[in-house]
């Protein structure tokens, strides 16, 4: 599995990016001012993350995404754990990433990944997507965001 920077003329791989984030308009703003990276195997797009500048000394891993296929394998770790290291080389102090109320799985990746929980924004889901997000029977309302610091 190959893990490199997305070129500037290459295209995004959106049906990816789609699935950590229902809104194309929001993917495709972030993406623009970020580094998007893709994992992939033999020219296949296998997992993306995109990471993104909150202020000088804070990155956010603004939506980081598998291919199905290669859930469960350790990749996600993996994508986490090289998005914390080119955070530190581009100079940050500090990484923050946020998911739904109703994203176990990804709360508990976080959590095992040294990430520790920050705040919630209640009814952030609620107030910027038009159709209502379901995940593992709850509905997704809250962002929780996590940071991670050295």
């Amino acid at each position: 599995m190959n893990i490199r920077k997305l070129g500037m003329h290459e295209e995004l791989p959106m049906g990816l990016l789609l699935e950590a984030d229902p809104s194309e308009q929001l993917v495709r703003s972030y993406c623009t001012g970020g580094h998007c990276f893709i994992a992939e195997q033999q020219e296949t797009v296998m997992g993306v993350f995109v990471l993104t500048a909150l202020d000088s000394d804070t990155a956010e891993i603004k939506n980081i995404a598998l291919a199905e296929s290669e859930r469960g394998k350790g990749l996600g770790k993996r994508l986490v754990f090289l998005a914390l290291e080119e955070a530190k080389k581009l100079g940050f102090s500090a990484v923050e990433i946020g998911t739904g109320n109703s994203s176990l799985a990804q709360l508990a990746l976080y959590q095992k990944c040294g990430f520790r929980m920050k705040s919630v924004d209640r009814d952030f889901f609620t107030r910027h997507y038009e159709e209502p997000i379901f995940e593992n029977g709850l509905q997704c309302r809250d962002m929780v965001r996590l940071d991670y610091r050295w």
